[in-house]
C-alpha cells in the first residue's frame, strides 16, 4: 500500500491538535493547512465532508534530502490528511518509501524509511 492511515474517535480539530503536538516531538512543523471543504465551498462547489491537508516539514531533514538528490523536492513537503469517513476521523499520509522509490536511489530509500517511521509514530501517537 502507498499509504498509512489510522482511525480515531477524536474530532478533526482534536486530531489536528494532537498531530501538531506529536509532530513537534519529531521536530516537524506544520507549514500550511489547507481546508478542502472550505475552499470548494468558496468556489461554489458542494462538498460536505471535513477534509484537511497539512503540509509538514522538518527543515534539517529537508536540507539533508535535497543535498543528496534534488529530485526529492518533488515529494516535499510531506502531506498528512485528516478527514471524516463514516462518522470516524481518519489521519493518513502517503508513505515516503513509496514516493522516494520512484527515484531509484538507494540512499534516498534509507532517508525515506527513517522519515516514514517517524511520521508513522506521529500518527499513532495522535489517535
Amino acid at each position: 500500500m502507498f499509504d498509512y492511515t489510522v482511525i480515531t474517535n477524536k474530532t478533526i480539530d482534536e486530531a489536528i491538535h494532537n498531530l501538531e503536538e506529536s509532530l513537534k516531538q519529531e521536530k516537524f512543523g506544520v507549514l500550511w493547512m489547507f481546508d478542502i471543504k472550505e475552499k470548494l465551498q468558496e468556489k461554489g462547489l458542494e462538498f460536505s465532508k471535513e477534509f484537511k491537508v497539512l503540509e509538514v516539514c522538518n527543515p534539517d531533514e529537508a536540507q539533508r534530502v535535497l543535498n543528496q538528490n534534488e529530485m526529492a523536492g518533488y515529494f516535499l513537503p510531506c502531506k498528512i490528511v485528516v478527514y471524516e469517513h463514516e462518522g470516524k476521523t481518519k489521519i493518513g499520509m502517503s508513505k515516503p518509501t513509496a514516493l522516494f522509490s520512484l527515484l531509484n536511489d538507494e540512499k534516498m530509500k534509507l532517508f525515506a524509511k527513517d522519515i516514514e517511521d517517524r511520521l508513522i509514530n506521529v500518527l499513532n501517537n495522535s489517535i
